[in-house]
């Protein structure tokens, strides 16, 4: 079982809006990641673009696409699956780091594992 490690207040995550940003280990390095709201449930990916290692937002914590139904790289256009992070379109390569959640008495909590760990201060 992974440890739960707290991320936001329900409520901060509204749907196809911006996104939640916060700080993750990931391959051994301090990493951006973000939490979205899609189709009514929290998701959460490592925020490094497949195409190029670089952040997707177009505006801070702006990840999806005008539709709200892409996450959109801001850098080249590469286009990912809310729900799943697998590329839709453009220049990407597989998908997004997924990062399990999990929500319950309107708090959103996310998972470490073993690739996955929280910044420690």
């Amino acid at each position: 079982m992974s440890e739960l490690q707290l991320l936001c207040n329900s409520s901060d995550l509204l749907e196809s809006g911006l996104a939640v940003p916060f700080d993750i280990i990931y391959a051994g390095q301090t990493c951006r990641a973000f939490a979205v709201r899609y189709q009514g449930q929290p998701q959460a990916y490592l925020n490094r673009c497949t195409h190029v290692a670089m952040e997707l937002d177009w505006q801070a914590n702006r990840v999806f696409d005008a539709s709200g139904q892409w996450l959109l790289c801001a850098s080249h256009g590469a286009a990912y699956r809310p729900d799943t992070g697998q590329c839709a379109g453009g220049p990407c390569r597989g998908g997004l780091v997924k990062i399990t959640l999990s929500e319950w008495t309107g708090v959103v909590f996310w998972h470490a594992a073993y690739n996955l760990k929280p910044v420690l201060f």
